[in-house]
Order: structure tokens, then sequence, then C-alpha cells
């Protein structure tokens, strides 16, 4: 099946259970439960370690180094979780895990910084943040330049949900004893003024391609929460409505909730293959049909590099609420 027939995926979600005044359908793997494994061998010249990276995806082990492609029809989701291999060296970061709750699973999102020290030859700490996305990364990971474009954000989806439910619980992290924001991408640590938040963005978009190959946008519905505050205990059943139209005059707005733009760029694949920006380019009316779902949860904000170390956002039960 194309990426383009992946319409209403979520219909096929077993399970539908009403709670209050809406139905709520969970998300092709959004319970958490089933992971893959992936058994990643360092090169020798960074240590030579046998690294692990989790997939929320059905399969055995993948083994000797071999990229990671996923299946869209069967789960939607990708992590920040990569494989990379830069001027020949195989090195891997792994920024989401899953860890036990009950008698299943939760997704555990960490901010980490990855150190690597080989005298006379590499000398770099870059900060990474988990995320759990709907979407897909392109792998190996070959160099360290633009980020975000190596994350294909969102599939196709033509359904009008009314909020977004999860179970989540929220820690802010430390680095040597104290609560720091920072930046660290292949140079010094610098410290950022501001808190570290968790971030949960949902967007519903219309989206088009002209004959070039550009990707347009419009935004159909907003769900965009930042989380500063640690919360100890996990807070189940968390629904953050979804608000259409243009919400720039809803009381609920913020700024970080706007359309899309080169500060926070988001990017899909286009018919021909290629990685190209989402350009938003206004609100849509409230009552269009959406083409594609984005969907993020992350353990820190603020874009590539950025975060604080040691914040982890756990993340369980994802799903779509609608009108009964």
């Amino acid at each position: 099946m194309k990426k383009a027939e992946i319409i209403c995926l979520f219909a096929v979600a077993a399970g539908v259970s009403p709670v209050g005044a809406q139905v709520l359908e969970p998300l092709p793997f959004g319970d958490m439960d089933r992971w893959m494994t992936r058994e990643v061998e360092e090169s020798f010249v960074i240590g030579g370690k046998t690294r692990y990276i989790y997939e929320l995806a059905e399969g055995d082990t993948l083994r000797n180094n071999t990229p990671y492609q996923p299946d869209l029809t069967v789960s939607p989701w990708a992590t920040s979780s990569v494989l990379a291999k830069v001027s020949g060296v195989v090195k891997s970061s792994t920024t989401v895990f899953p860890e036990k709750r009950g008698d299943g699973y939760a997704a555990r999102l960490e901010t980490r910084i990855e150190r690597v020290k080989v005298l006379g030859i590499v000398n770099i700490s870059v900060l990474a943040a988990g995320t759990l996305f709907l979407g897909e990364i392109t792998e190996p990971v070959r160099d360290t330049k633009d980020p975000q474009a190596k994350l294909m954000m969102g599939i196709p989806f033509t359904k009008r949900p009314q909020s977004l439910v999860f179970d989540y619980k929220f820690r802010q992290g430390e680095e040597n004893g104290k609560r720091l924001r920072i930046s660290a991408g292949f140079g010094r640590d610098k410290v950022l003024p501001g808190t570290n938040c968790a971030e949960v963005c949902l967007l519903l978009q219309k989206r088009w391609e002209d004959a070039d190959g550009q990707v347009f946008s419009k935004r159909v519905g907003t769900a965009w929460v930042l989380y500063d505050k640690s919360t100890g205990e996990w807070i189940n059943d968390h629904t953050l409505p979804i608000l259409y139209g243009d919400i720039t005059n809803d009381p609920s707005y913020q700024p970080y909730m706007g359309l899309i733009n080169d500060e926070n760029q988001q990017y899909c694949q286009n018919s021909k293959g290629e990685r190209v920006p989402i350009q938003e380019v206004g609100w849509a009316e409230p009552d269009e049909q959406p083409t594609h779902l984005v969907l993020r949860f992350s353990s820190s904000h603020g874009g590539a590099y950025i975060g604080a170390p040691g914040s982890t956002f756990w993340i369980d039960n994802v799903r779509l609420g609608y009108a009964e």
C-alpha cells in the first residue's frame, strides 16, 4: 500500500470505548505495549559498544546495523532514536524507551546528551530530546545538517476528532544538580533563558502539492501544549481539546501555537520522493476536512539540540476523542 493510500488509518484501531460525552478511538500502537528492538554495533574508533534502539512496532530484533524501514500501514510511529553513519563512523542515539507499567508498557522519552571523545579524532557533545511522533525518519543519518529535515512529520488522515486523550507523567531534568535549559550541538554547551518544557503538538492540516513538488498546507485543527512542572504521579485520561480554524483570538491561544515558520519548520516527503518543507500558508475554515495529522510528544521544546538533560516525559494510551 502506498503512503497516499493510508487514509483514515485510525479507523482500524481495535476497540472503541465511550468516556463522558465522547467516544475514544485508540491510535494504532497507542497503548505503547508492543516494541521492536534494534541492535547496533558502534564503530571501534568510538568504543565499539553494542547499543539498542527501540521502535513502537512489531517484529524480530533488527541486527547488523540495518536501517529501520517502517511500514506506516501497520505502525505510524517513529522516534528520535536513530542509527547514524557519518564519514564511515557508525553511532546510535537512543532517547525513547519502553518502560513497564502495570500489565503493559509506557513510552519513556528522555532528553540526553551524547558525548563522544576520541583523542585527535572526534570530540562532540550533542543534546537530543526524546520525541515520539507520527511519521518516519530517513536512516542512516549521514550528517548533522538541518536535523528537522530528517523527520518526515505527519500521516494521511481525514477525520475531525474533538480531542486528544492520553496518560502522562513528567519530570524536569537536572545537570550537575542544577535545573538548566541548555543548547548543545557540536560546540560548547550554552545555558539558555527560560524553563524546559515537555511538549505535545497535534496539528490537522489540509495539504496540497504544486507542479514543482512544493508542499503547502492550511491549518485545520490545533491542540498544542507545553508542560513546565513535574507531576510526580501519572495523570490519566488527560484531555486536550482540538480547536478548529483560526485560533489566534481564542483565550487559550499562545504564540507557539501559531502557523509553522522557519523557526519551527516541519518537513514531509512529496510525490517525487523528495524531502521538502511543509509551508503553512494560513488558517483553514473551521468546517474544512484535513488531509494529514501531525502528532508529536517531546521531553523538551525549542528546537534541535535544546533542552534540559534528564527531562523525562512518559506517555501511554494515546487516543482520539469523537462526539457520540
